[in-house]
């Protein structure tokens, strides 16, 4: 049984800002996490259920931060971005 994927509205709007190259190598990313969700760690803290997909997109590092809900073996899509401030910006989302 495979995963579904679902887009919150922050990745929704991130996502309709993004060049159509990086959008190609988001998707990419969104396929390879599709097939092993489980493969990435999950973080610390406050972020304890969001798992980050690094990747590379012309050069330059994104992250792709989903969830999962394991019960309906569905994939939230939380959040897509460079490095820079990723962390704080979904911290300050979320709470």
């Amino acid at each position: 049984m495979s995963w579904s994927v679902f887009e919150t509205k922050r990745f929704s709007r991130q996502y309709k800002k993004l060049h159509d190259k990086t959008a190609k190598d988001v998707d990419d990313a969104v396929d390879c996490v599709q097939q092993n969700p489980e493969l990435d760690d999950s973080k610390k803290g406050d972020l304890a259920k969001l798992r980050v997909f690094k990747f590379r997109s012309d050069g330059q590092l994104y992250l792709l931060g989903y969830t999962l809900e394991d019960s309906v073996r569905l994939i939230y899509l939380e959040s897509v971005g460079t490095h820079e401030n990723f962390y704080r910006d979904l911290k300050r989302n979320i709470h």
